[in-house]
């Protein structure tokens, strides 16, 4: 797999030629002898390693070995915090910034010492760079285990070879080239993908508007359908001459020819389409003329279409737009990776169009319709997740299977002594294995455009080169299977509702596994259009799919062996019709008055897999905790097998504000004592983290079985102490959201689109009598208000204007956006009349309860309800707009103390008010001083934070945006920053102060020990 763009590759060798042709002299000295290789393979781990480390790193790539003056590689390097050591470690400044780790040529693949070597990697705070070998093979990874590049150092010619030592060399370490490469490459990606998406999208748009002007006689969407199916044609072929399996550069020869013969007086005219369509039918049936010869490719992708044949394109817009995207190098810089986005994207147009072309209303009720990636929850799933995923899935099952078959790696080697019967015994194992990995069933139910079966796909043809391997180490000879055709034939399955995203997927397919001259495996029985979820017609039209139908086969036995994908996720207020959600409601356990079509699908991969079967996807982290969650939880704690929960901090797509987790599950009931390994992705590294373990059936005993995967054994004995002798806040007060101005359809006056737009009700100043302050989330602070200068006028003509007793005398005003642990609850009295909206939570009074609002505002506010929070709440772990809930807030545990215990926590409550008062008052003087005297000035982060700067860098703020003071000016303003720094500094270490008290009040409260104190705090 490889890391570096092939063009900034190539501008990094062209100044390196004469370094890398005198390192190749030394290399092919050594590991390109034939009986030096003979000698390396007999050698075992010991006896070569150091003579391995000489050869490569000190000899051809320029290292010094440890005991020599100034090393910088050295053997058994221990770990800095245990006493595991790696095979070798590249030092930098003393510091160890690669790893090593060294195996003989009995372990033939080199992804079984992967998890052992970046182990110790994750134990060397600075190291980046991993390298594997087994002396024939070497990988090399930068950061994390997705990705790699793997030479076979007994074959590497010069060009291979030179990227070798772009990887490795000692100079090229030292300065960190290939970080720099990779970084480069991600970035060069990312440009060739929008570059190639505008000018995929330009010629589709192009090709589209001239189909439709030239052909009146077929509808627009039926026209709009064979345009994506022209695209996808073109597409193959730009692949194709790249790859090999068309001649170089066919396009742009295949448009010359048509020019030329144009040009011939003695020639009739022939449209451009002509010559291509000509050229789709040789990829379908073959062609052999004179200089010239096109292999049959078939697959369905260029079968005979009446439309295709009979439509009529005008020239210049084939030319152009043929000849701009044939131009890219799709063998080096278009990959699959690249497609993969193309297509997802693609698919947000194609759905779009297909919709404002048919009429067909979006869901009940709708006036418009939302872009397909919000609506059908579409996005394109990272490597790295689809590479974890299949490996803890697909991988699970063929790690299991070769140890029940007992298959040791280091059992196949080339040993001319061995006897038939061994070789037999050994023949039979691996035999055996391929006969069953060939057996397996692997699904994608919401396919889209093919990512996870792609990530299959590779990781099934690695096992299959795995076997091809120990076969020959036996037999001494290269045993040719090639499986990809079996693979598509036998093992991979797909379903979509959307037309285009089966043909894309397909297409992705064939993309991956096209060689020259071997036929396109058909896809037709295997990837498939319909819907997932519903089998019922008279709900689900043509789309409705029955599984039992479709894959009698693969039911015969029981249903799939793996399922796995990335659910869409739909609420049933956006798009689900009453029928659909009566099929629901009587089809499915997880159906709950609210449906989101991830949590059916869920339960669906469940049902699709067979008894011991495995699933694994990736859903919403809020999925662990959220009500329409609670009968799925409860069905899964009694009906499969969790191994892990993968939680996925900050973005895992592109487009979507989701954070997410991966479900790694058996289709079978779980043991009573079984744990589910709970685990975090590194966000800079995309390592995965082990934290801790839970007991399945634990969960069972929860509230609504909710999924508190957050905390381990050490931290859910705290949180039970915590909640000992409480009553929830809901108990003792009523916690309410926040009113809802704007709606389409809702208040009185039943509110326009551009009512929802232009906001009539919104005001700079009070309208009238029932005009009041308005706040934003943002307005509100930890004690304190900072109101923005919005009014709103309040009355029945709001979409949701709640009941007024709730902005109006006392209350708690809570943010829904959560600040950074250990102040995460972000709330504050008030008395005086405010509306929010649902950015905020509002917290009155309950008749019977004489219990102090302001005592509840101290112990929200405290650093121990932080830490409940981030224990309890699945939105608590997310790096994208974290926030607390109203179901959430309504459970923190509060306790209920005499009138007279609650006096302290009144008067610091009113301590904080009054201090966080003063202080706003006295920043926003300052800030308005700087706004009245710099016209333009922005309020950065950093002049908002100015008295936590000095004096110099408060200028360097200034400058920043060309704010230049003169020596005069400085003198006048050094003397006004440091007395505002002054005084609001020291009302900053009054309320520092006073939170710290607040804390230990609250620690004693809930009876906390030293121990338990120094786990709050040191999370």
């Amino acid at each position: 797999m490889s890391i570096f763009q092939h063009t900034v590759v190539k501008r990094h060798l062209a100044s390196n030629e004469e370094k890398i042709r005198e390192a190749y002299k030394s290399y092919t000295g050594y590991f390109l002898h034939a009986k030096i290789q003979e000698n390396i393979r007999n050698s075992k781990e010991e006896q070569f390693q150091e003579g391995f480390l000489r050869e490569l790193f000190v000899k051809v790539m320029g290292y010094t070995l440890n005991p020599d003056p100034d090393y910088n590689l050295i053997t058994e390097k221990k770990n800095e915090n245990n006493a595991e050591k790696a095979d070798g470690a590249i030092l930098i400044n003393g510091e160890v910034v690669g790893i090593i780790e060294l195996k003989d040529r009995k372990t033939l693949d080199l992804k079984t010492i992967e998890k052992q070597a970046f182990n110790y990697k994750n134990h060397h705070r600075n190291a980046l760079y991993v390298i594997t070998s087994n002396f024939e093979k070497l990988r090399f990874y930068i950061g994390n285990a997705i990705d790699f590049i793997e030479f076979n150092l007994f074959t590497l010619k010069e060009n291979d070879f030179a990227l070798l030592w772009l990887c490795l060399a000692y100079e090229n370490i030292a300065k960190g080239l290939p970080k720099q490469l990779r970084d480069e490459s991600i970035s060069n990606e990312d440009l060739i993908t929008k570059q190639f998406y505008k000018d995929y999208s330009a010629f589709k748009r192009a090709l589209f508007d001239n189909v439709t002007a030239n052909n009146p006689q077929y509808g627009k969407l039926e026209l709009f359908k064979k345009t994506q199916k022209l695209l996808d044609r073109f597409l193959f072929v730009f692949f194709a001459e790249d790859k090999g399996l068309l001649s170089p550069n066919s396009t742009k020869h295949l448009i010359e020819q048509w020019e030329k013969r144009n040009k011939d007086p003695y020639e009739d005219y022939l449209p451009l389409y002509t010559r291509f369509k000509r050229c789709f039918n040789f990829l379908n049936e073959g062609y052999t003329g004179k200089g010239e010869s096109i292999f049959g490719y078939n697959g369905g992708l260029f079968k005979p279409d009446a439309v295709l044949e009979a439509i009529l394109i005008d020239d210049e817009i084939l030319k152009e737009n043929a000849l701009k995207l044939a131009n890219y190098n799709f063998a080096t810089d278009i990959d699959v990776n690249i497609l993969g986005h193309i297509f997802e994207h693609s698919l947000t147009e194609i759905e779009e169009i297909t919709r404002s072309l048919s009429s067909v209303p979006y869901g009940e009720g709708a006036a418009e319709s939302p872009s397909k990636r919000k609506k059908d929850g579409v996005f394109y799933t990272p490597s790295y997740i689809t590479a974890y995923i299949v490996e803890n899935t697909i991988g699970k099952l063929c790690t299991g299977k070769k140890a029940a078959l007992g298959i040791d790696e280091s059992d196949y080697f080339t040993d001319p002594r061995r006897k038939q019967k061994a070789k037999k015994e050994l023949n039979d194992k691996i035999t055996a294995y391929r006969e069953w990995l060939e057996s397996l069933t692997i699904c994608d139910p919401a396919c889209g455009s093919g990512a996870f079966l792609n990530a299959a796909l590779v990781f099934l043809i690695g096992e299959h080169n795995l076997i091809n391997e120990m076969s020959a180490k036996i037999h001494g000879d290269e045993l040719v299977y090639d499986a990809k055709s079996y693979i598509l034939e036998n093992n991979l399955y797909g379903v979509d509702i959307n037309e285009e995203s089966v043909e894309i997927t397909k297409l992705s397919l064939w993309l991956c596994t096209a060689e020259p001259r071997r036929k396109l495996t058909s896809l037709n029985n295997n990837i498939k259009c319909g819907n997932s979820l519903i089998s019922d017609p008279e709900v689900a039209g043509e789309k409705a799919f029955d599984w039992h139908k479709e894959f009698p086969h693969v039911f015969e036995k029981g249903g799939f062996d793996v399922v796995m994908g990335n659910p869409p996720y739909v609420f049933a207020r956006e798009k689900v019709t009453s029928a659909e959600k009566e099929f629901y409601a009587e089809n499915y356990v997880s159906a709950k008055y609210q449906v989101n079509t991830y949590i059916l699908f869920m339960e669906k991969f469940f049902r699709l897999s067979k008894y011991n079967g495995l699933s694994g996807l990736i859903v919403p982290n809020s999925w662990l905790m959220i009500y329409s969650g609670e009968d799925l939880r409860k069905f899964m704690i009694e009906n499969c097998t969790l191994y892990k929960i993968v939680s996925l901090l900050g973005k895992s797509f592109e487009d979507a504000s989701v954070e997410n987790i991966i479900l790694i599950s058996e289709n079978k009931p779980c043991e009573i004592d079984h744990e589910i390994k709970i685990v975090r992705k590194d966000e800079k590294t995309e390592d995965f983290i082990p934290l801790h373990a839970k007991k399945q059936i634990e969960f069972s005993k929860n509230k609504g079985f909710e999924f508190n995967v957050f905390s381990d054994d050490r931290s859910s004995l705290l949180i039970e102490k915590i909640k000992n002798g409480c009553k929830t806040l809901d108990e003792v007060c009523s916690v309410k959201a926040g009113l809802k101005a704007y709606e389409k359809g809702k208040g009185t006056f039943q509110q326009s689109a551009q009512d929802v737009k232009e906001r009539p009700y919104d005001f700079n100043y009070k309208y009238n009598f029932d005009t009041y302050k308005y706040l934003k989330g943002s307005d509100v602070l930890r004690y304190g208000i900072s109101w923005s200068g919005m009014w709103l006028w309040y009355g029945s003509h709001l979409a949701a204007p709640r009941t007024f007793n709730l902005f109006s005398g006392e209350k708690i005003i809570v943010r829904e956006i959560t600040g950074k642990y250990p102040q995460c609850i972000i709330a504050t009295y008030s008395n005086e009349i405010y509306l929010y909206n649902l950015s905020n939570v509002t917290i009155i009074k309950r008749e019977g309860y004489d219990i102090s609002l302001k005592y509840i505002t101290a112990i929200l506010n405290s650093s121990l309800m932080s830490y409940y929070f981030i224990k309890n709440t699945a939105k608590a772990e997310r790096k994208l707009f974290p926030k607390i809930i109203l179901n959430d807030l309504r459970l923190f545990p509060i306790k209920k103390v005499s009138t007279e215990a609650q006096q302290p926590f009144i008067l610091l409550t009113d301590q904080m008010q009054t201090l966080n008062a003063d202080l706003q008052t006295k920043h926003q003087r300052f800030l308005k001083r700087l706004s009245d005297n710099f016209n333009g000035i922005k309020t950065t982060k950093a002049l908002e934070h100015f008295y936590e700067m000095d004096f110099k860098q408060f200028i360097e703020a200034l400058k920043k945006q060309k704010i230049p003071l003169s020596l005069k000016q400085q003198d006048e303003w050094e003397e006004y920053f440091n007395a505002y720094k002054l005084e609001c500094n020291t009302f900053a270490n009054q309320i520092s102060a006073t939170d710290k008290e607040i804390d230990r009040m609250v620690y004693e409260l809930y009876e906390l020990t030293e121990e338990e104190m120094r786990i709050v705090e040191g999370v």
